[in-house]
């Protein structure tokens, strides 16, 4: 199918042809109808495969222009990055047509995003925690919100954002079109889908949690943390077809140490970005990554989700992520839009087992591969590495009852004192023969 057999407007297909988009992905083929229908819809797609464009298109196609200048589209997203993302492919598909967008996050100063929404806003882009904070102020109206998009849902509830998302769905109109888009599907999300959405209609291309096949996959047993180092530098050393590499850390301080390490031999072709850079440090440093200055990129899961950068010829997996679902979306930042790319994690002895839960969402078995003889294997461990070192306890002896004295014991004579109320009266007759009384 091409977009031209779409439903879709003269001036949204100009701007598709101006990117050079000719076919629709399956995702945005099988759910336009359905959008377009009028019904909620909970979409359920790998990442790369354009679910962004799977909501954008159909939602611009049934955008109606109004002078009110009261946004009408609120997508709800999890990260700064992806707000960035979606803000900025919304205005190359609207190009041909009079809508205003603008992006809201939190880490920032409130004013100029409120001052923007102020002047007009068509369709509103933002994480959930700044969109309260617009809501609350009543800089955000609601009363014109024809749809709502929630896209990659499952990472909201997993970034803690379950109370702001309940908060904002009590705000919007009852008389709504609600539209949920991920790559997974948790137990938690389809409680929220009976509660907010009306009969959703669900729409899949491939099985929740199921990795596209275009991505190659494999692993390697590694013993440590500094071992691990040595393999990644022997390997971003030794193989030519790492043109783009994006290795994600499951900490910022690990994701730093990685970085200290590479950087003395890579210098500017290498980058690290996570929650404590500065979020313009973190919008440069995608860009770099994107446009090709950069050809490592370290990062936390903070960009597992939402980066949308192409010909990423690699992700490595220097440890394995604490949510199984967070590997799906890792490996999804390659071999996006039907191109070929590759997946490579470092796993200990104490990750097998995490990664047997991935294997199990995925119902793949990623193949295993031998680490060349000539590895370097370090004994230096971090802290954590180190084996706990068991101290025996030493009970205290109970104290033998025989070696204890008895639990009371006589006064001693100065303190064998009793209290005598005295008898004034009697004293005072004894004394003098009579009775004395005091007058009263």
């Amino acid at each position: 199918m091409k977009f031209q057999e779409l439903n879709l407007s003269k001036s949204i297909l100009n701007a598709l042809d101006e990117m050079g988009f000719v076919e629709p992905t399956p995702i945005q083929e099988k759910v336009f109808s359905v959008v377009m229908s009028g019904k909620d819809v909970c979409a359920i797609a790998q990442t790369g495969t354009g679910k962004t464009y799977g909501y954008l298109l159909p939602s611009l196609r049934q955008f109606v222009f109004s002078k009110e200048k009261i946004a009408q589209i609120m997508i709800v997203v999890p990260t700064r990055e992806l707000v960035t993302q979606v803000v900025e492919e919304a205005k190359k598909l609207s190009k041909y047509m009079t809508v205003t967008t603008v992006g809201v996050y939190g880490g920032v100063n409130m004013k100029p995003q409120a001052a923007e929404i102020l002047e007009g806003v068509d369709i509103v882009v933002g994480t959930p925690g700044r969109l309260m904070d617009l809501l609350n102020t009543g800089v955000l109206k609601t009363k014109n919100i024809k749809k709502v998009v929630i896209d990659e849902f499952d990472e909201m509830l997993n970034l803690g954002f379950r109370s702001q998302l309940h908060l904002i769905f009590d705000k919007l109109p009852k008389k709504r079109q609600s539209l949920l888009f991920s790559a997974t599907l948790i137990p938690e999300v389809e409680q929220l889908l009976e509660t907010f959405f009306n009969n959703s209609v669900r729409v899949e291309t491939e099985a929740s949690g199921k990795p596209l096949d275009n991505i190659d996959q494999c692993y390697y047993e590694i013993p440590n943390f500094n071992t691990k180092l040595n393999f990644l530098e022997l390997i971003l050393a030794n193989d030519p077809s790492m043109r783009k590499v994006l290795v994600f850390v499951s900490t910022k301080k690990l994701a730093d140490k990685v970085y200290e390490r590479l950087e003395s031999q890579y210098k500017d072709e290498v980058e690290v970005i996570h929650s404590n850079k500065a979020q313009t440090h973190r919008f440069n440093t995608v860009e770099k990554f994107e446009e090709g200055f950069c050809r490592i990129l370290i990062a936390t899961d903070i960009i597992a989700r939402g980066i949308d950068v192409e010909d990423v010829s690699h992700v490595i997996n220097f440890d394995i992520p604490e949510v199984p679902e967070n590997y799906i979306h890792r490996i999804g930042r390659t071999g996006r839009y039907d191109k070929t790319g590759t997946a490579i994690s470092f796993i200990t002895q104490n990750e097998l087992e995490d990664f047997q839960i991935i294997q199990d969402l995925m119902q793949y078995k990623v193949p295993k591969k031998e680490t060349p003889k000539y590895l370097d294997i370090s004994d230096d461990l971090l802290p954590d590495e180190r084996p706990k070192l068991k101290m025996k306890i030493i009970e205290p002896k109970p104290i033998k009852k025989e070696d204890v004295g008895p639990a009371f014991h006589e006064k001693k004579d100065k303190n064998n004192k009793v209290n005598i109320r005295r008898n004034f009266e009697e004293e005072m007759k004894k004394k003098y023969g009579k009775s004395y009384r005091k007058n009263r």
